[in-house]
Parts: structure tokens; C-alpha cells; sequence
């Protein structure tokens, strides 16, 4: 019987010299579903933004739009590094995540604590390109991304942490373009928040046995059988979030029914989970990509009436 394991047999790290792996395994180069989810949010607010400037469409901003996929790609890494190691004794334990490079003892904390805070450094670099009101912003959410690794000792809703965390990106976004809040992010926020809960539950049941044993909570191991109706809820609570923060930045009818296809998709994740097959809840995990993907191209028209 094989191991069950989130490490890809088979990527581009096999062009890297061979030092370099365990690094790269612990920023999850080889896996970049989570650097896209930490990038959409961001993306989907600055881009409103731009759309909702005055009521007219402005020429997307490519080069902030690459800085913030470039601080989520090291932001991410970072947050990673630090997860794997708080979680070394627990992941140790678990199938999935026993072969990662801290348990397997391929790199030591104190390796991997240098290369967590090179990562770090390297995202203020591009923090720090984009004016002070974002700067602070960003700084405030490195609290809930130190909190975030321990909230699963101590709670069954540590999803909850990690959507503060992962959709900080919408309140940035739009102060990055803005230079000040408003109810659109805030809305987009929201939104992120739910739609984490949902994609992360369904991620959570691929460890759901050995969780138990080990004493990690989650929303998989609370809702149980229940899971889809949560994630039915959550799904469905994101997706009027973000109609919300469309029409409150002045979206169209163009808007509204691209937003029709990715809640599409959101309701074929939920047909389409099987929570007790660790392989397909990857796989429905993987697809919230092209659900970020979706809602981008809808916020792309929100001009268009």
C-alpha cells in the first residue's frame, strides 16, 4: 500500500541542484495552489480599484498586480517555513506530511528558521514598494500569521486564522491603489474569509484520521458527515460577499453574470467532494484556483454595464 503524500513525484524542482530541494519543498515551491490563493485577493482588489476609479474601467496596473503575486510567492513561503516548523512533531505523524523535509530530518529548525526569515525579508522588499498606509497594513497581518500555525492546538476552527491571514490581500489591494479603506475591500475580506473556510475544510479531510490521533483539531474533524452542508453554506456566503463588493464598487450586469460561472464552480466543488477519498478532496482544493481565476475575469468587466 502507498504512502499518501502532498509532494509531487514529479516537478520542475527535478532542473534544481539537489541542495536546493528541501528548501523549496519548504516554501512549497513544487506546490504553488497556496501562493495563488494568497495572490487572488489581492488581485481582485486592486483590480476593483482600477474598475471602480470614477465609474470608469482604468488600464490594469500589471506592475503592481506582479509585485503582489511576487509577495505572495515569498509571504507565502515564509508562512509555510514557520508552519512547518511549529507543526514538526505533529507532521512527523501524520502520512501526508511525514516526508516533508523538517520530519524527515533533511533540514534542521534552525536551517529552516534562517531560510524563513530570508523569505520574510525578501516580501518587505516588495512590501515596501507601494505606499506607507499599505506598508502598515501588511506589517498588522504578520500577527495573524504567527498565531495561525498554533490556532489548531487550541481550537477547531483554526481555518478561521487562516482566512484572516490568507485574505489580507483584499484590504491591501485596495489601499495599495486607494491609499485608504472602504467597504468594497472589507466586503472582499469577508468574502475570502468564507470562501477559505469552505476550500480549507475540504483540504483538512485528507488528514482527518491521524488528526485525531494526534490531537490537531479542524473544522473537518467538527463538521464530520456534515462537512458539505458547511461548505455548501460557506461557498454560498462567499459568493454573495463578493457580488456585494462588485455592486458596492459600481459593477454591471457583465459583473453579474460572470459571477454566475464561478459560483458554478463552486457548487461542482461540492457535487464533486468526496471527503473521505484523500485524492480527490487535493484535487477539488487545487481547483479554488481557477475559482480565484473566475472571479478576477468577473472584476475585470465590473465596468461594463
Amino acid at each position: 500500500m502507498s504512502t499518501f503524500t502532498d509532494i509531487p513525484s514529479r516537478s520542475f524542482l527535478r532542473f534544481l541542484p539537489a541542495w536546493t530541494h528541501p528548501y523549496a519543498q519548504l516554501a512549497r515551491w513544487d506546490r504553488p495552489v497556496g501562493t495563488w490563493l494568497l495572490f487572488w485577493p489581492c488581485a481582485w482588489s486592486v483590480s476593483l480599484a482600477a474598475q471602480q476609479h470614477e465609474h470608469q474601467a482604468e488600464v490594469l496596473p500589471l506592475a503592481m498586480v506582479a509585485l503582489f503575486w511576487l509577495g505572495a510567492f515569498f509571504m507565502r513561503g515564509a508562512g509555510c517555513t514557520l508552519n512547518d516548523i511549529a507543526d514538526v512533531e505533529f507532521d512527523a505523524a501524520v502520512e501526508r506530511t511525514a516526508g516533508r523535509p523538517l520530519p524527515s530530518g533533511r533540514v534542521t529548525r534552525k536551517q529552516a528558521a534562517v531560510f524563513m526569515v530570508l523569505q520574510a525579508l525578501a516580501g518587505l522588499v516588495v512590501v515596501l514598494q507601494f505606499n506607507w498606509t499599505t506598508v502598515a497594513l501588511s506589517l498588522v497581518s504578520l500577527v495573524i500569521v504567527a498565531v495561525y500555525p498554533f490556532a489548531k492546538r487550541v481550537t477547531y476552527w483554526p481555518q478561521v486564522v487562516l482566512g484572516l491571514a490568507f485574505n489580507w490581500g483584499a484590504l491591501v489591494g485596495w489601499t495599495a491603489w486607494h491609499g485608504s479603506l472602504g467597504w468594497p475591500p472589507i466586503l472582499l475580506y469577508l468574502a475570502g474569509i468564507a470562501w477559505t473556510l469552505g476550500y480549507d475544510t475540504i483540504y483538512a479531510h485528507q488528514d482527518k484520521s491521524d488528526d485525531a490521533i494526534v490531537g490537531v483539531k479542524s473544522t473537518a474533524l467538527l463538521f464530520g458527515d456534515r462537512t458539505l452542508a458547511w461548505v455548501s453554506g460557506f461557498y454560498a456566503l462567499s459568493w454573495i460577499l463578493l457580488v456585494a463588493a462588485g455592486l458596492s464598487a459600481g459593477a454591471g450586469a457583465v459583473f453579474l453574470l460572470l459571477m454566475l460561472v464561478a459560483g458554478g464552480h463552486l457548487i461542482w466543488q461540492v457535487r464533486a467532494s468526496n471527503i473521505d477519498d484523500q485524492a480527490q478532496c487535493l484535487k477539488i482544493f487545487k481547483s479554488n484556483v481557477q475559482f480565484g481565476g473566475l472571479v478576477w475575469i468577473a472584476i475585470m468587466f465590473a465596468s461594463l454595464a
